[in-house]
């Protein structure tokens, strides 16, 4: 599943990106994101987060806990990545996202991928999941980006 969403906002693009950088602050502005603790940073130094994500689709809820990883961290180009990096050993899924910004006119667009290869949230549960947080997300994102200039 590959789920791709837009963001055009009237602030810097470097003010935008302290808010996609770091997975701790991603529950302020969406709900999917219940959870998003630090952990100690990876062998090769770069930060993790424990993540737990949760939704529910009528009477029934979901969650699932990954261990994400930041692989890619270019403010120069406005451009993060995170990726699934646990270390039990075991195969999982992919999860992937990635968050690309510009800057034009004092405006900022930020554009952001999230690819998930398994079959846990099949059936569009989380493409309508998704769907849902990202338009509720989007302003509050906006909101917390403008207020904090």
């Amino acid at each position: 599943m590959d789920t791709h969403a837009v963001l055009d906002a009237d602030c810097a693009a470097d003010t935008l990106f302290r808010f996609v950088d770091d997975l701790a602050r991603y529950p302020s502005w969406v709900d999917l994101v219940h959870r998003a603790e630090p952990l100690p940073p990876a062998d090769d130094g770069s930060p993790q987060w424990d993540v737990e994500l949760r939704a529910r689709v009528g009477p029934f809820a979901r969650s699932k806990r990954l261990r994400m990883r930041r692989t890619v961290h270019d403010r120069a180009l406005g451009r993060v990545v995170f990726e699934r990096a646990e270390v039990d050993g075991r195969r999982h899924s992919p999860w992937v996202l990635s968050a690309d910004l510009g800057e034009h006119d004092g405006r900022t667009r930020l554009e952001m991928h999230l690819h998930y290869g398994g079959g846990l949230w099949t059936g569009g549960v989380l493409e309508k999941v998704l769907a849902e947080q990202i338009s509720a997300g989007r302003e509050r994102l906006v909101q917390l980006a403008t207020a904090a200039g």
